[in-house]
């Protein structure tokens, strides 16, 4: 059986990840849906917008992306890594600032990301096609001791470039026994739960700021609620999830409040993605 504890930690994020990753599987939150996870010795990364790119490109418009809260460290503090995943096309998870300072600074540095975004993703990361292992909806891969499942995600629906595969992407990563699902930007669908459950994660990182119409029209896709995240967890027969995407741009998110409300009624363990936490899977 894996568990999830909570460990508090009052060093900065970078000189705790400049020791490299240890024993076992951990999470550290990097704000929107980026994570860091330490498993077994290996350091993978998930959708790091360590930038202030956004926040240039919208400047004095009706959309401010100005950060509610810093980024906890730069892309050159994130210390070794193995892996890095982008789910989506989207700045706030490919951001070319943040992938670019990586991959210059690891050269070796391999970065998995959808096939029907290949070509941004070169531009972007500014690597040729040899560091980017590309992915579809469908695909099981073995990468070292990293067993992969890449599933759909609708970022309001489920879209497909020109050749048939699949703009936006959830990936289930398999570390032994522990297994962990990040949904990338996504609303529930029909098929969903079934992709989910094949795979069996112990763990959910989920979005939970939600949409409306207004953002919609306004070309910003939406996600979940939190309600429905919950729900999916709970269809799915996920014990734990860890709430994310909030907290970053002020027009497009929900507060801190409303998470640890939740938790306290929730039929799965609900936790808030947070600064300062070592998220620590273990496995009974």
């Amino acid at each position: 059986m894996v568990t999830l504890r909570t460990i508090p930690f009052d060093e900065r994020l970078a000189g705790k990840l400049a020791k490299g990753p240890g024993d076992g599987v951990s999470l550290h939150w990097l704000g929107q849906a980026g994570f860091v996870i330490d498993a077994h010795g290996r350091r993978i990364v998930i959708d790091p917008y360590l930038s202030d790119s956004l926040a240039v490109k919208y400047r004095d418009t009706a959309f401010s992306h100005q950060r509610m809260a810093s980024a906890p460290l730069t892309a050159d503090q994130l210390g070794p890594v193995d892996l890095v995943f982008c789910t989506h096309h989207h700045t706030d998870h490919m951001d070319g600032e943040t992938l670019n300072l990586l991959a210059s600074r690891l050269p070796r540095l391999n970065f998995v990301v959808p096939a029907a975004s290949h070509e941004l993703a070169q531009q972007r990361i500014g690597v040729d096609a040899g560091r980017l292992i590309e992915v579809d909806a469908g695909d099981r891969k073995r990468i070292g001791n990293l067993e992969l499942h890449v599933m759909r995600a609708a970022h309001e629906t489920v879209e497909r470039d020109d050749n048939g595969r699949h703009r936006f992407l959830g990936y289930g990563l398999g570390f032994g026994n522990v297994r962990i699902f990040h949904s990338g930007d996504t609303i529930s669908f029909d098929g969903q739960d079934k992709e989910i459950k094949a795979f069996a994660p112990d763990l959910a990182l989920l979005p939970v700021n939600g949409r409306s119409e207004i953002l919609r029209t306004s070309g910003f896709a939406g996600n979940m609620t939190l309600a429905e995240a919950i729900a999916l967890c709970d269809r799915c027969g996920i014990g734990a999830m860890i709430a994310h995407h909030y907290g970053m741009f002020a027009f497009n998110t929900i507060t801190p409040d409303e998470i640890d409300n939740a938790a306290e009624q929730a039929p799965v363990t609900l936790h808030r993605a947070r600064y300062g936490i070592e998220f620590r899977l273990d496995d009974a």
